[in-house]
């Protein structure tokens, strides 16, 4: 027995005032033949050595034993089927539209009615799969209000864009791990796409820089972190750059630009479709120290108002680029001749 608070009320145990004390007791009990342990609460009267439950504590221990049930079982708890809910924002009858089912089973799952497996995994998939969970909230549409779907497609959205970056952000470190040995490759610098983010951003920011499209935006990342190793021996970024034929890129960019912060429209180029980064309208670079950006500020200087032909050209002057085979790794040691600064 554990005494958890001790307050003044009338005890019906002894029908008089006096000092209570509310207790949490481990219980064993058998649901559905199963054996669980689970903690209840109860009052407890010194006077009359006895225990006693008021209704809201009597539905407490028994959503307890529930979900003690549950955990052995391996489902899903009822504040965890809560949680799945108030995570997309969706009141407990919509989510039931939105799966077809009975307009209060949510209702019950969370309070007293035990889910059978195939509703536990639907839920699972609920809480894992935000993507998922935007495919059926765009096939009831016309069931619910204006207001509610747009609040609904706003958090499932956010959910899903996170989720998105999540495993997005996994897969192009994973394509980094077989150059952490080698700090040529990296710049002595290990990869961080928060600073690459805002490194995006700052250009994508500035009135100084023009017609910021995806060839001219990895040559100027490529120049900033290059312009960085021969000031102070290390990239700002941590970034790994091939020799392409339109110049460096980043090992994975097409990953990197996928990215949920990163913002850019697709353009008609008549024989393709070009990518523009667009402006955030931030002020503030939180990854980026004071030298970074004074790097940065000396590549838009040089690059920004210049179309992407004239930084292209340069860039296949640059001794990185030439004394690098097609598609190979651009070595930082090469940054050391370039020829901005």
């Amino acid at each position: 027995m554990k005494i958890v608070r001790t307050e003044k009320r009338l005890c019906p145990c002894c029908m008089e005032e006096h000092e209570v004390k509310t207790i949490v007791v481990r219980e064993h009990n058998i649901f559905k033949g199963i054996e669980i342990d689970y903690d209840a609460e109860y009052f407890y009267c010194d006077q009359a050595d006895e225990t006693y439950a008021e209704e809201n504590q009597i539905s407490a221990n028994d959503i307890a034993m529930k979900n003690a049930y549950r955990l052995t079982m391996g489902l899903l708890t009822s504040g965890q089927i809560a949680d799945i809910r108030t995570r997309y924002g969706i009141s407990q009858s919509d989510l039931c539209l939105l799966l077809g089912w009975g307009a209060k089973t949510i209702t019950r799952y969370e309070s007293h009615q035990v889910q059978d497996i195939a509703h536990d995994t639907i839920l699972r998939k609920l809480s894992s799969d935000p993507e998922w969970f935007l495919s059926l909230l765009r096939a009831s549409e016309s069931a619910l209000s204006p207001a509610s779907y747009a609040k609904y497609l706003e958090a499932g959205t956010a959910l899903f864009e996170a989720d998105h970056d999540r495993y997005l952000k996994s897969a192009i470190m994973s394509r980094y791990v077989r150059f952490l040995r080698n700090p040529e490759f990296s710049g002595n610098t290990a990869l961080s796409l928060d600073k690459v983010v805002d490194m995006i951003h700052y250009y994508a920011d500035s009135s100084y820089v023009t017609s910021l499209y995806l060839v001219k935006l990895l040559k100027m990342l490529w120049y900033a972190d290059a312009l960085s190793y021969k000031r102070r021996g290390q990239a700002i970024s941590g970034l790994v750059y091939r020799a392409l034929p339109m110049g460096a890129a980043p090992v994975a960019y097409e990953s990197i630009i996928d990215l949920s912060a990163i913002h850019f429209e697709e353009v008609d180029m008549g024989d393709g479709t070009g990518y523009r980064f667009l402006p955030t309208g931030r002020k503030t670079y939180p990854h980026l120290t004071k030298d970074d950006t004074d790097i940065l500020d000396a590549v838009i200087k040089r690059f920004g108002r210049k179309p992407k032909d004239d930084i292209v050209n340069m860039m296949h002057k640059e001794d990185a680029y030439t004394e690098t085979a097609p598609k190979d790794i651009i070595q930082f040691k090469y940054a050391m001749t370039l020829s901005l600064e």
